[in-house]
């Protein structure tokens, strides 16, 4: 049996283009996709993205950021919650990244946000993945 994680291969994509100084990225959108790319771009970690109808499922172009130096804005991306082991959190439970230097980004009953916007709420959810 074939297990697809479209997650995952955007998170692949980002993290292979950002290791090699790409200014942009094309990965297939959906919303889910579109929403953890608009968390990340709010947080500081994209310069910008944007939404490419090609008259099927659409492509989402994101535009890396890179500081002075070549410097990384992203120094790491990962998947948290599997498909094979999916991990939640209770309200009370949202790990730190980094001490609270990273974003950990939830699925939610009141859609995805950020770890900190998930305490603020006093929500819990599935941990999709952490950037620093």
């Amino acid at each position: 049996m074939s297990v697809s994680d479209p997650i995952a291969d955007m998170l692949t994509a980002i993290r292979n283009a950002n290791n090699n100084y790409h200014e942009k990225v094309e990965v297939p959108a959906s919303r889910l996709k579109q929403g953890i790319v608009e968390i990340l771009k709010q947080e500081g970690f994209i310069r910008n993205y944007r939404l490419i109808d090609d008259h099927r499922q659409g492509i989402l172009r994101i535009y890396l950021k890179y500081g002075a130096d070549k410097k990384r804005a992203i120094n790491r991306i990962e998947r948290v919650s599997l498909a094979s082991v999916r991990r939640y959190a209770g309200k009370g439970e949202i790990p730190k990244v980094r001490g609270g230097l990273g974003v950990l980004i939830l699925s939610t009953n009141r859609g995805l946000m950020s770890d900190a916007a998930a305490r603020r709420a006093g929500v819990g959810g599935e941990l999709l993945c952490r950037v620093w």
